[in-house]
């Protein structure tokens, strides 16, 4: 039914559609000596927006369906074709979700009707019969759905939605004072005269083209500058217009318009260069997890460059690419469970015409594969791809920024290492080779891994993938660069989420924590998870005998929800990550395990020196291993729908952001009003029965 694959006989003339001269040449231009003319001398149109969402992954998306909802002006960009990210560009349309959040359909009001709408087009929450999750779906529908979402959205709370697909910022300008970003200067890339379409080439063969003011032989370049309406026309609380900026006798507002960063790796607050942590932070006793004393800045989360694959009733032709035997000793199934081509093809199969009908297969209680099925391809010792060194990580630190002089004006270049976005494509067009034709495996040893050839690598414009050469358009970024908040009484080193905040963990019980921390940094965690008993604690209590709280952190600024196993694809421990006998980065996976129900605080949206920036994304302040547990699909619309929220409130009350809590913990009769509307429109702010006083949280599975 549906056959997207193009037949081919030669892998390189399949995937890179005869570029693969340009796309595997090793070395990048030297960005630092390179010289972009002026932006500010070029005349560029201009888009005026209340609401600037810098990013439409499934984040920026439920942003802009809140900001729709309540009749704004949301200029809404990126830098691939669809929105959706994870769900859609990214090819990670496979639902993560908490079980008990699921079985009680308690997710935000936009999530809720996303999930809706995938029944309404299948018949079901899945197309594919994955054992994932429950609901597994071709990307493009995933793009589909949400696109047809905002336009229902703009249209019932008359907003206007203005999309700018293929688009980067490029430079932002500040107010005098430097407390708000004034404007955003745009760098949108079509194809050039007489060449392919965009799609066609796979990202980091384009990555530092898109982000060069000059046209290219490869693509035309058009700058936008998104600036506020010239003349405010905010939203009074009682829901009327009102003109406030030239009003005479009436002050001006605070802000004419928020930009939301909403991109995956934390582009604009790299750029606009407020406090940000990166990577491993240093182990404390609200990160006791963590394996290193000091920052390290190179090991983030792997990243994954997700692909389709058909199965097929006979054998096809698998040419071996040219580069497989670089990547071919990281590739294994990972456990014995998992052995056998049908455990991963079902893992995240997105496509299984009439599946009920099928028998099951007998471990994973899932039909059986048929000549047809679809199976989009995330796998840890597969195509994910693990840098974390200072030679290849892929998200460059501040310092390295600085070294390549792109926080300077007009130099920004997407804070990525080409090479390694390079390697990580390699990495998985050489791991669908090793499904189909490898007989090695670098975790179980010999004899495990079976050739199984029946299989087609799919592409093509019209795929559920959307590209020439078969890789999703954007790879899947587990973590990104994290704001550090603002300073308080109670965070005086600036706001943050940390592990212990969400962590199931019983530190006591575990002889590791006793073991390899201080003492004093081993009492002081057992002190902050006392809860309400910790002010009947005397001072010279023994650790061990301190009771454990059953129940996250709760805070009196929430306004989203997230729950999620802290889980981790940790990054390896030498370059490349590919290297023979390479292991995880040692004890990277001490966190890993299950989570409470978790609050998404409104301090962690709130970076420090610009009052009009709100974050929507995963670049919310947290630990590393707290990220691990806030970067799933319902977290992502949670965060996306309350930045949203917020900003249109910031508007209709004329205060910014940062006013609704710089008074806690005293009372904030504006930011409870802020919570009352959320949670009137469906976007809990907060799990049922779960308080300071509950503390059976465990039922939340």
């Amino acid at each position: 039914m549906l056959n997207f694959a193009v037949s081919c006989q030669f892998w390189h003339r399949a995937l890179l559609l005869n570029a693969l001269a340009t796309l595997f040449v090793i070395g990048t231009p030297d960005l630092v000596n390179a010289q972009p003319r002026s932006l500010q001398q070029t005349s560029e149109p201009t888009a005026d927006c209340e609401l600037l969402i810098v990013g439409a992954g499934f984040a920026g998306t439920a942003a802009a369906h809140e900001g729709l909802l309540a009749g704004r002006t949301v200029c809404l960009t990126d830098i691939t074709d669809w929105v959706g990210g994870q769900v859609s560009s990214q090819g990670t349309s496979a639902l993560d979700e908490a079980k008990r959040m699921r079985e009680q359909r308690f997710f935000p009001r936009g999530y809720n009707e996303f999930r809706d709408r995938i029944v309404k087009k299948y018949g079901s929450l899945s197309s594919g019969n994955c054992w994932v999750s429950v609901s597994c779906f071709l990307p493009s529908d995933g793009h589909q759905i949400l696109w047809t979402m905002l336009q229902d959205a703009a249209k019932k709370g008359k907003g206007t939605l203005k999309w700018f697909p293929n688009t980067v910022i490029k430079e932002l300008e500040y107010s005098p004072d430097g407390r708000q970003i004034s404007s955003a200067i745009a760098l949108q890339h079509t194809p050039a005269p007489n060449t392919p379409p965009l799609n066609t080439e796979p990202l980091s063969q384009l990555l530092e083209d898109i982000y060069r003011p000059e046209d290219s032989d490869r693509l035309k370049k058009q700058q936008i500058r998104f600036t506020p309406p010239s003349i405010s026309r905010t939203l009074a609380a009682d829901g009327s217009a009102k003109v406030t900026d030239l009003t005479p006798g009436i002050s001006p507002p605070p802000a004419r318009w928020y930009i939301m960063e909403a991109t995956e790796t934390g582009e604009i607050i790299a750029l606009a260069d407020v406090p940000y942590r990166l990577g491993l932070d240093p182990v404390s006793h609200i990160d006791p997890s963590s394996p290193v004393k000091n920052n390290d800045a190179y090991c983030t989360q792997g990243f994954t460059y997700t692909f389709v694959m058909e199965r097929t009733a006979t054998p096809q032709t698998q040419s071996e690419p040219p580069f497989y035997p670089q990547y071919a000793p990281y590739f294994s199934y990972e456990n014995s469970n998992n052995v056998g081509i049908d455990a991963v093809f079902t893992y995240r199969r997105i496509w299984s015409p009439d599946f009920q009908k099928r028998p099951k297969a007998t471990r994973f209680g899932v039909a059986a594969v048929l000549p047809g099925d679809l199976s989009m391809q995330n796998w840890t010792w597969g195509n994910d791809y693990r840098p974390g060194t200072e030679q290849d990580n892929l998200i460059y630190s501040r310092e390295q920024l600085q070294q390549r002089g792109e926080l300077s004006p007009g130099r920004w270049m997407g804070g990525l290492r080409t090479e390694t976005l390079r390697r990580g494509e390699e990495n998985a067009i050489a791991y669908y080779y090793w499904l189909v034709a490898g007989t090695t495996d670098s975790q179980l040893g010999d004899g495990v891994k079976q050739s199984a050839p029946n299989h087609r690598y799919v592409m093509g414009l019209a795929s559920p993938i959307g590209t020439a050469h078969g890789l999703s358009k954007y790879p899947y970024i587990r973590e990104a660069r994290r704001i550090i908040g603002r300073p308080t009484f109670t965070y005086p080193n600036g706001f943050a989420m940390h592990e212990i905040d969400v962590s199931q963990t019983n530190y006591g019980d575990e002889a590791h924590y006793k073991q390899t921390l201080p003492p004093e940094m081993y009492r002081k965690l057992r002190k902050s998870l006392a809860g309400l008993e910790f002010l009947k604690l005397p001072a010279d209590v023994d650790p061990d005998q301190i009771p454990r709280r059953t129940r996250s952190t709760i805070y009196p600024d929430s306004v989203g929800i997230a729950q999620y196993a802290m889980d981790f694809h940790p990054c390896m421990a030498e370059a490349p990550p590919e290297k023979l006998g390479n292991e995880e980065r040692p004890g990277v996976r001490q966190a890993h395990g299950p989570a409470y129900p978790g609050q998404i605080a409104l301090r962690a949206m709130i970076p420090q020196k610009i009052d009009n920036l709100i974050i929507g994304g995963k670049s919310i302040a947290n630990s590393t291993i707290a990220a691990a547990a806030y970067r799933v699909h319902p977290f992502e619309w949670s965060v996306g729908a309350a930045a949203a929220v917020t900003a249109d409130f910031a508007l209709r009350e004329s205060i910014l952001p940062y006013q609704l809590v710089d008074d806690l913990p005293r009372r904030e009769p504006l930011l409870e009003k802020l919570r009352s509307r959320l949670e009137a429109n469906s976007n809990p702010t907060a799990f049922p029965n779960t308080s300071i006083f509950n503390l059976n949280w465990e039922e939340w599975k």
